[in-house]
């Protein structure tokens, strides 16, 4: 129980954040259509994921404020302040509702997977999301569903050690290869890891826990296992499509549900249902509620149940209502979701190293430079897959 208090805590809710059902759904789809081929985008996204979080915990711990916060009060310069706010603002809502369709679409997906398809689970999602948030009183409710998301977590852990994929293929799936077939795949591997929100989240909530800046060292270690565990648990989804479906055309949840069968047998269907509808709520609540807390902190807001913070998560929410409603596919929706916030990647990564190198801000605690050149390569490649994925975009849909 020691362990469990010291190394769980902000960063655990991090990791249930990215483990939705759109790491679930881009993972299998990855698995059944590359192999074993991209596990080194998963390393590497998991790598950057971990150094990118523990910026935004360290300025959360050491300044008390959160990244939406520092990005205003660092940039004074009106003219760029307010291009750099609309930027950030823009970035955010955008990359939510996409995320949000995804989450939604996620969560109709389970419930299809059990009472069939039906345009009534989306519209019913989002009007129970909606009636949490208003209501304010979620925390309950998310834990019960984040439990839930682990348990299907660990049964992606066991099912592939009992599957026993060949080793030597799944060690040449980290070695890193690039082609024009799977750019869109690799846009969404990285979408579903570093996911934008996340940053602003972990900033604002790291206090939570964390209190004194002798407790850093405590905070990057929770920090490194939480969002190592989260990227594990990714590999094994992986190799678990990629041993038991690879080459099988996804089109819902009976497809994905296969590859737990070893385990679960004929209840895999079932349980991946409970899985996916589980992860798609607790992030279709947070979700809205972390773009309405960066709208919060970037605008000066003071209240947050005012009608300025709540107008911004039932935007988000209603637009993912409205693309998880009016798309073809479920899981189109969940992919297309994912690339699109590793689209917008770099733009957040950007602010996030300008403040973390702020000297006015952190003091000592500013950014090394090794963590700059994390920083940066995250940003390079995030843009060139971007540019690369924007006209595969075009062509997939």
């Amino acid at each position: 129980m020691i362990f469990l208090k010291k190394y769980f805590g902000p960063s655990t809710l991090v990791t249930a954040a990215f483990i939705g059902p759109g790491t679930l759904t881009v993972c299998t789809l990855s698995g059944a259509s590359h192999g074993y081929s991209l596990l080194w985008v998963l390393l590497f996204a998991t790598l950057a994921t971990i150094t990118l979080q523990e910026m935004a915990a360290r300025l959360g711990l050491i300044t008390k404020h959160g990244l939406a916060e520092a990005i205003r009060s660092e940039i004074v310069q009106p003219i760029s302040k307010w291009l750099s706010i609309t930027l950030v603002f823009i970035a955010i809502v955008i990359g939510n509702a996409a995320y949000e369709a995804g989450n939604i679409s996620g969560a109709a997906l389970g419930l299809s997977g059990v009472f069939g398809p039906s345009l009534l689970w989306p519209v019913s999602i989002g009007i129970g999301a909606f009636i949490i948030l208003f209501m304010g009183r979620f925390q309950l409710i998310e834990r019960i569903l984040i439990i839930l998301v682990i348990l299907m977590s660990l049964v992606f852990l066991i099912t592939a050690s009992i599957i026993k994929p060949q080793l030597s293929d799944v060690f040449r799936g980290f070695i890193p290869n690039v082609d024009d077939a799977n750019f869109l795949a690799i846009a969404a591997l990285i979408g579903t890891t570093i996911v934008p929100y996340n940053l602003f989240l972990h900033a604002s909530t790291v206090n939570k826990k964390w209190k004194k800046e002798d407790q850093l060292k405590d905070l990057k270690s929770e920090s490194a296992i939480a969002i190592a565990l989260g990227g594990v648990i990714s590999m094994a989804i992986v190799i678990t499509s990629a041993t038991t479906i690879s080459g099988t055309r996804i089109e819902g949840i009976s497809e994905m549900a296969t590859q737990l069968e070893p385990l679960l047998g004929s209840w895999s269907r079932y349980f991946l249902a409970l899985g996916l509808f589980s992860a798609g709520i607790s992030s279709a609540i947070t979700a809205p509620l972390a773009a309405a807390y960066t709208a919060k902190g970037i605008f000066g807001w003071k209240k947050e149940n005012g009608w300025k913070f709540r107008s911004i998560w039932i935007l988000v929410l209603v637009s993912g209502i409205f693309f998880s409603t009016t798309a073809y596919r479920p899981v189109v929706v969940i992919q297309l979701a994912q690339i699109a916030n590793g689209i917008l990647l770099p733009i957040v990564v950007f602010f996030l190293l300008y403040t973390v190198n702020k000297r006015s801000l952190l003091g000592q605690y500013a950014n090394r430079p090794w963590q700059n050149l994390v920083g940066v390569v995250v940003i390079l490649i995030s843009l060139m897959i971007s540019l690369r994925s924007l006209n595969s975009v075009f062509n997939f849909l």
